[in-house]
């Protein structure tokens, strides 16, 4: 005697209502939804300061549907997709948002201290006490003599001194039209210019330099010998003590070369 079996209609089966796959489906479209939105919104935030976050969001986001498109027929599938690549969109945007800078975080610049005759130029170039001469580096101090050339009249004053400049480190015009050829002698206190410094720059800077008011500036002094070949040449020779009370408001060192070269008259 045969056994009757009770077969279930396939189609009945599909057609029933499924309220575990209904809420999962709505749960997953919410879950889309709210991603997407979330991602959008911090791209448009940051689209306008960080357009790298923008773009990486972007990016995100186009794998995330096209993960989507690919994987539509499997619903856990896609699910894992569209969480994985949502998740991935945030940890791209947190890490390039923790690598820049906030502006409000950045340190307020320093106040700068101006070089007397220098108001023309940026002041955040060299923020240094105007008279720590010996703190400078030789390129500043170079610069901070021309800038007091400048301010006491010698309007053309520039910093020429480099490799090859045989002897002349800053020259220009003095008020009363002579050419100015000075030599900048960054020294130590303990390191003094002597004779051989001062005849190499006595044998160019009248005859290739063509100076008509020669000095010699220095954060040291000069030797004895120094002083005696500079005062036969007219060449002003000025140490640390006569460049500060230069700074200080002290006559510049051209009128001193003016009074050698009338007394050698």
């Amino acid at each position: 005697m045969g056994i009757r079996t009770h077969r279930t209609d396939r189609r009945a089966r599909r057609s029933e209502f499924d309220v575990r796959r209904t809420a999962f489906g709505f749960a997953f479209l919410a879950l889309l939804v709210c991603g997407a939105g979330l991602a959008v919104r911090a791209a448009l935030r940051s689209a306008e300061r960080h357009p790298l976050v923008a773009g990486a969001s972007v990016a995100a986001l186009v794998v995330a549907l096209v993960l989507l498109l690919r994987l539509r027929r499997s619903r856990r599938a896609a699910a894992k997709a569209a969480a994985a690549a949502v998740e991935s969109a945030y940890e791209v945007v947190d890490t390039v948002l923790e690598e820049l800078p906030e502006a409000d975080a950045l340190p307020p610049p320093p106040e700068p201290v101006r070089t007397p005759g220098r108001e023309d130029e940026d002041p955040h170039d060299h923020e240094i006490d105007p008279y720590d001469y010996e703190g400078m580096d030789p390129y500043d101090f170079e610069e901070a003599v021309a800038a007091l050339c400048r301010r006491d009249g010698c309007l053309d004053a520039e910093v020429v001194g480099g490799a090859g400049d045989l002897g002349a480190d800053v020259v220009g015009t003095t008020p009363d039209g002579r050419r100015l050829v000075v030599q900048c002698k960054r020294y130590t206190r303990d390191n003094k210019v002597g004779s051989q410094d001062l005849q190499r720059f006595g044998g160019t800077c009248y005859a290739v330099h063509g100076a008509e008011a020669a000095v010699v500036v220095t954060t040291a002094d000069f030797t004895d010998p120094a002083l005696e070949y500079a005062e036969r040449c007219g060449i002003v020779c000025i140490g640390l003590d006569g460049l500060t009370a230069w700074s200080e408001g002290a006559a510049p060192p051209w009128y001193a070369s003016a009074s050698v070269r009338a007394a050698e008259g």
